[in-house]
């Protein structure tokens, strides 16, 4: 009896350990790309007003439906997201500083790549040509919201610099790259804490403990994190880029895997899984996308992520409801706070069909 069960348990296992398959994967994506195309004007964070098609959550959003869209092989993607790029014009939001106005402008660079029209980043060089030409003199900290010229809160680390890689990577000048790395260094130095390798959403966390842990706020280094991976998407891997951005990307990567929770998400105050046992889905589909990234990309080890990165898409295909919606997603803030079952937000979509997308690339290969 107690061998029969041994055996049982051993197969349970094993189907359970390998139970990602290509194809569910990519059916879970569409499920969510659909329902978030058909509810893309909805309102979301308990506003009044649909977020403004530039904004960075909607940015977030098309960074992933774009990596969808590749692995598709349906035009009505690209066609949703080529809408989009025309009813802006183009162009990108309204604040010339704010890296926050600078995320949708990824999108145009591959739409770009893909259709070849230099009217689809125009706008996007002359906006960031200015930045350069004119660098913002406030300063790195950020104090009751006042500056946000600059790379000031880690969120940031996701908007603007995966841009100027591609525009680098687009246009042959170093001056994006350079400008970047400059100010990504500023930003590593003031809010990157060396001994957790892990990033403080903004300075007024550092130095402050909660429940007796430090506060890093698990969707602001999901930011940090999946934006990494955009970065050295863009450069070639012998490069001082790549070297810079893989040295934090693997401290980074180790460190996660140490604080994920035994049901697969991340608390959403990393360092904090019995103050916040509620799931929260965009920081951990971040992470799952960067995991997954780094074993496409020969940094991580096969055998030491990849039970990490299924049980991490399994959590997050578990709080997907019937029609497709990604539950668990928490509103637009700063900190840890609250998830629901039954509410969403548009960059947790996004965060979703990225890391999808590379689950699905390592699942083909």
């Amino acid at each position: 009896m107690k061998k029969s069960y041994l055996i049982f348990f051993i197969l349970c296992y094993s189907v359970n350990a390998q139970n990602i398959k290509a194809s569910s994967v990519k059916k879970e994506m569409k499920r969510v790309a659909n329902w978030q195309i058909d509810h893309f004007r909805d309102t979301y964070s308990g506003r009044k007003k649909p977020h403004h098609i530039a904004d960075w959550t909607n940015g977030a959003l098309y960074v992933g439906m774009v990596k969808y869209a590749e692995i598709a092989k349906n035009k009505k993607y690209w066609k949703w997201l080529k809408n989009i790029g025309e009813q802006q014009n183009w162009k990108l939001h309204w604040r010339k500083y704010h890296a926050d106005d600078h995320v949708v402008g990824q999108m145009y660079v591959e739409l770009y790549r893909k259709y070849g029209d230099k009217e689809m980043i125009a706008e996007t060089i002359k906006g960031m040509n200015y930045i350069i030409d004119n660098p913002s003199k406030e300063p790195i900290t950020l104090d009751n919201y006042k500056h946000l010229e600059r790379w000031t809160w880690c969120d940031a680390l996701f908007m603007a610099p995966p841009l100027l890689a591609k525009l680098a990577n687009e246009t042959n000048d170093s001056k994006y790259t350079t400008f970047m790395m400059r100010e990504y260094e500023a930003t590593k130095q003031h809010l990157f804490d060396f001994e957790e390798n892990l990033f403080y959403r903004d300075n007024s966390y550092i130095g402050k403990l909660a429940h007796g842990n430090k506060i890093f706020w698990s969707r602001g280094n999901g930011w940090v994190f999946g934006g990494l991976t955009l970065i050295m998407d863009e450069y070639e891997k012998d490069s001082e880029a790549y070297e810079y951005f893989k040295d934090i990307y693997l401290k980074m990567a180790k460190k996660l895997i140490d604080i994920q929770t035994p049901q697969g998400h991340w608390a959403m105050s990393l360092l904090s899984q019995d103050v916040y046992p509620t799931p929260e889905t965009s920081g951990t589909s971040f992470f799952t996308f960067g995991l997954a990234w780094g074993i496409n990309n020969g940094l991580l080890d096969k055998s030491t992520y990849l039970p990490h990165i299924e049980k991490a898409w399994s959590s997050l295909c578990s709080h997907i409801t019937k029609d497709g919606m990604l539950g668990y997603v928490q509103p637009i803030g700063a900190a840890p706070g609250n998830a629901w079952a039954d509410k969403t937000e548009v960059y947790g979509a996004g965060a979703f069909l990225a890391a999808g997308a590379e689950i699905y690339k390592m699942l083909k290969k």
